[in-house]
């Protein structure tokens, strides 16, 4: 029986240079935040990831295999929902007061499927079109980590308003700090 080849450690991307890449793992957004588990590479090798903590990896990161050889990360196409409209920085901070994963881009932005935030998207003025591509959104406020969607558990008004102040207290199911 082959011996599985074994990940313990990451390279960030530009940190390496990925023509020293031996193999890739094509993953999306959700698979690519990991601490163990046994990926595949594109040439159908196993390869087992163990870090010492839940890691969210980016697109162009590295595995560092235990004999120094690289396995590169590759964002994988998923279903996404493209926003596009005329203050989409006012669209963007609705996004983001609701914890979503966001691609920003200058003409567009990009976030995981989903109907509800379509619908209220759409009533706040943006287009929304439903894309394949990868998936590569803004990291964490304090460097490499991930936002986490949460449901605030309460009822808005008649317009979907969602303006109530909350201070990250421990009832939205993730850390105070931030620092995920």
């Amino acid at each position: 029986m082959d011996q599985l080849r074994t990940a313990h450690s990451i390279k960030r991307a530009g940190s390496w240079a990925a023509e020293d890449a031996v193999e890739q793992v094509v993953l999306t957004y959700d698979e690519r935040f990991l601490r163990r588990k046994v990926l595949k590479t594109r040439s159908d090798q196993k390869v087992l990831v163990d870090l010492d903590k839940t890691t969210s990896l980016d697109h162009g990161d590295a595995l560092v295999l235990g004999d120094q050889n690289f396995v590169a990360v590759v964002a994988a196409e998923e279903p996404l929902l493209e926003v596009t409209g005329t203050d989409l920085v006012r669209i963007a901070w609705h996004i983001g007061n609701r914890h979503t994963p966001c691609q920003i881009e200058s003409q567009r932005l990009l976030l995981q499927r989903d109907h509800v935030m379509a619908d209220m998207l759409q009533r706040i003025g943006a287009q929304t079109r439903e894309v394949v591509e990868p998936f590569t959104p803004e990291g964490g406020a304090y460097g490499h980590g991930r936002t986490h969607g949460h449901d605030h558990s309460h009822s808005h008004g008649p317009e979907g308003d969602h303006s109530h102040g909350h201070a990250h207290k421990h009832g939205h199911g993730h850390d105070t700090d931030h620092s995920h």
